[in-house]
C-alpha cells in the first residue's frame, strides 16, 4: 500500500467501521403478533416444557421458586399442580394469592411468564381428575395428603425465536397480554 492509499485508508475506515455499526443496530421492523399467536405459541411453550417454576411470596414479602410437575395448560392457559397441603406453598398462596409461573423451553429458546391467582383446590372430584400416576410414591394417602393449585392466569410474557417472537429490539420488553382484558402489549 502507498502512502497516499494508506493515508486515504486511515481516513476512511473509521466512517466505513461505524456504518457497519450502525446499520447492524438499526431498528427492526415492528413485529406483527396477534393475540391468538401469542397465546398459541404460550401454550405450545408450556406444553413442551417439562417442568415449570413457581414462584410465590411468603410472609415477609420475599420471593420462594421452586420446581413444579404441573399439567398442560388448558385451552386458556389455566394451569394445574400439585402439592403437599402442609407445604410452604399452600401457606404462601393462602395469604398471598397473586404467583407466577415460569416455563422454559432450551431446545426451542422460548420461555412464558404467566402471572396471576393461586386457588387451592381440595375438591375429591378435582383431585380425581388431576392425577398422575407416577405420583403414588409421593402421595400415598391422595384424600389427606394432596391438594391441587390451580392457577388462573392474568398476564403473560412470550418469547419464542421460533415462533418470531422476539420483543422490543430496544428495551428488551417480550410481547405480553393482560388477559383480564385480552389486550396484547408491546411491553414496559
Amino acid at each position: 500500500m502507498n502512502s497516499i492509499n494508506r493515508k486515504n485508508f486511515q481516513l476512511l475506515f473509521p466512517a466505513v467501521i461505524f456504518l457497519l455499526l450502525s446499520s447492524a443496530f438499526m431498528e427492526l421492523p415492528a413485529q406483527t403478533i396477534t393475540q391468538d399467536s401469542l397465546k398459541a405459541a404460550a401454550h405450545e411453550i408450556m406444553t413442551s416444557a417439562r417442568y415449570c417454576a413457581l414462584i410465590t411470596r411468603d410472609n415477609e414479602g420475599n420471593t420462594k421458586v421452586r420446581a413444579m410437575d404441573a399439567f398442560p395448560p388448558e385451552s386458556d392457559l389455566t394451569v394445574w399442580m400439585a402439592t403437599n397441603p402442609l407445604s410452604r406453598k399452600v401457606a404462601h398462596i393462602r395469604k398471598n394469592p397473586e404467583v407466577t409461573l415460569y416455563y422454559f423451553n432450551p431446545d426451542m429458546q422460548a420461555y412464558v411468564t404467566l402471572s396471576g391467582q393461586g386457588q387451592l383446590v381440595d375438591d375429591s372430584l378435582a383431585k380425581k381428575e388431576h392425577w398422575k400416576e407416577e405420583w403414588a410414591a409421593f402421595y400415598p394417602d391422595r384424600e389427606k395428603g394432596y391438594m391441587l393449585i390451580k392457577v388462573i392466569p392474568e398476564y403473560i410474557e412470550v418469547v419464542s425465536e421460533a415462533h418470531g417472537i422476539i420483543g422490543d429490539p430496544k428495551k428488551w420488553a417480550p410481547p405480553s397480554i393482560d388477559l383480564s382484558t385480552e389486550a396484547p402489549e408491546k411491553g414496559d
